[in-house]
């Protein structure tokens, strides 16, 4: 999944996005509300972690934009105050989940996962295809009853490719979903990642490459 935090503090910023991604997401971040808005108005998130104070654009303002633009990405919005009126009014702005400074990491985590899985269609938290087992939530693989270890970015390429449930997913998409915006968009990693999984699968292979359209899992 690709998630887009938008703090002005940028230590909390920073320390949001690096544990996300050691929770294997793939995290872009912007430090004012200008500049979050610009990036998800070109990027498809599946979650803002959106700071309601912001500077510049208000985290309110950045909310409402993305709501009247019709923006498929679900919105956790974060702030200090902890008044029921005002979160009922962060909620009313079109935010999907509210949580309040100072939080627990490990529910911002669960409330994440929770909205990510709100802004895909639903899909059970096992995925099953050609002998493969992933559990997503365990993130986990096994093959035939075998363990494959699986690094956080082999793990996410692999899921894209269950997801899509033996549909053809282009390199493009995976460096959408499994990287973030610092990739560079000609890099070979896709190509190298994939070959990895593969290797770690073992034979007989079960991932197609569809020349000049993408990869499929059997």
């Amino acid at each position: 999944m690709r998630i887009l935090v938008v703090e002005d503090e940028r230590q909390l910023a920073d320390s949001i996005a690096e544990g996300l991604r050691l929770h294997g997401m793939a995290v872009d971040v912007a430090y004012d509300g200008e500049a979050g808005f610009e990036r998800a108005s070109v990027n498809d998130y599946d979650v803002l972690v959106l700071d309601r104070d912001l500077p510049v654009v208000s985290g309110d303002e950045v909310c409402a934009a993305l709501v009247r633009s019709e923006s498929q990405s679900r919105i956790l919005m974060l702030t200090a105050a902890t008044a029921v009126a005002q979160r009922v009014a962060g909620l009313g702005l079109g935010a999907d989940d509210y949580l309040t400074k100072p939080f627990a990491f490990a529910e911002l985590v669960a409330r994440v996962r929770a909205l990510a899985r709100r802004a895909r269609p639903a899909i059970p938290p096992i995925l099953e295809r050609a002998g493969i087992r992933l559990d997503t939530h365990r993130r986990s693989v096994m093959r035939d009853g075998r363990v494959i270890d699986l690094s956080r970015k082999e793990f996410a390429v692999l899921e894209e490719l269950m997801r899509a449930d033996g549909g053809v997913v282009s390199a493009e998409q995976l460096l959408e979903k499994a990287w973030d915006e610092q990739i560079d968009p000609f890099t070979n990693v896709v190509r190298f990642t994939m070959m990895m999984v593969r290797r770690k699968l073992g034979d007989p292979q079960v991932i197609d490459t569809v020349q000049g359209v993408g990869y499929r899992l059997k």
